[in-house]
């Protein structure tokens, strides 16, 4: 089988550099690709892609964008589907996902528990959401924020004049949220393939964070998760339509459970470390049996 990764990142990369390992070792073949340099064509002929050497040869394509995920690449794995070429995850679970507004809106929507949160596009908005929640301190998070980057922890008006001012942009609006305290909180990543829970890691903040994710210093260790959560992360993975991604899941001290986001691709380093368990290969695993060598 051969595999084709969106991706902007080289086999340095942690995750790229795992999936190509497992891939090797089941005898599949898998390439890398940067969205970026390729160019998609319209014309008499349909819809196209040119500059991705190989790219019908392909059996499947495995997007691995995350959160910064542009509209140029959403459009391009629309050109890819229609070349009759499988793309792992969807084209719409994937434009839900990179935004955390649009993922928490699809997930209330179900009656799935998520942060009390408002999305606001101006100071005012702000500072009505901070006295909605009973004051400060609440979370700023944009809403493409990923990996704890792009979030803040408000405490007082002067922070939240800075964070306005540096974090706010109108037409993208701002997520404000109820702050919930380190202190007796669990924060949990769940990791689900083909609506299945194959791992699950518990996070600690740093010494003086509030945020728990492992790319800003988050100790990881393994988890036995209780049967309602796994229902829970099972419901936010099947509410955004996704295959393979990583559900967040933050328990306040009195053990009520949140979902905070849902990401379509979830790196795994924290993870495999923390449990021993081989991510990548069930990734690899799941994608031949799911999808196989692609009729010619």
């Amino acid at each position: 089988m051969k595999i084709g990764v969106i991706t902007i990142n080289d086999f340095d990369f942690h995750p790229n550099a795992r999936l190509r390992e497992a891939a090797l070792a089941k005898g599949h073949e898998l390439s890398l690709m940067n969205p970026y340099r390729t160019t998609c064509t319209l014309g008499v002929k349909g819809p196209g892609v040119k500059d991705w050497p190989g790219l019908f040869d392909l059996d499947l394509v495995l997007s691995r964008q995350g959160a910064l995920i542009g509209d140029y690449c959403l459009a391009l794995v629309d050109q890819i589907t229609g070349q009759g070429i499988p793309v792992v995850n969807s084209r719409e679970s994937m434009r839900l996902t990179r935004n955390q507004f649009l993922t928490l809106q699809a997930l209330c929507a179900q009656k799935i528990p998520v942060p009390e949160s408002f999305f606001i596009t101006t100071e005012t908005g702000f500072m009505d959401a901070v006295n909605l929640l009973g004051g400060f301190p609440v979370v700023a998070k944009k809403a493409n924020s990923w990996g704890g980057r792009g979030v803040a922890l408000v405490e007082n008006s002067p922070m939240a004049q800075v964070v306005v001012d540096s974090f706010l942009e109108e037409r993208k609006g701002l997520l404000v949220q109820r702050f919930i305290p380190p202190k007796g909180r669990d924060d949990l990543r769940v990791f689900v393939l083909n609506q299945k829970v194959i791992g699950v890691m518990r996070l600690t903040p740093p010494p003086g964070d509030f945020r728990a994710n492992f790319h800003v210093g988050g100790h990881a260790a393994g988890f036995d998760l209780p049967k309602h959560l796994e229902v829970l992360a099972l419901e936010a993975s099947a509410c955004m339509g996704l295959e393979i991604c990583g559900v967040d899941i933050i328990m306040n001290q009195d053990k009520e459970p949140y979902v905070i986001e849902v990401n379509h691709s979830p790196g795994f380093r924290g993870l495999e470390q923390a449990t021993g368990l081989d991510i990548a290969s069930m990734i690899i695993d799941y994608l031949a049996d799911r999808y196989g060598e692609r009729p010619r």
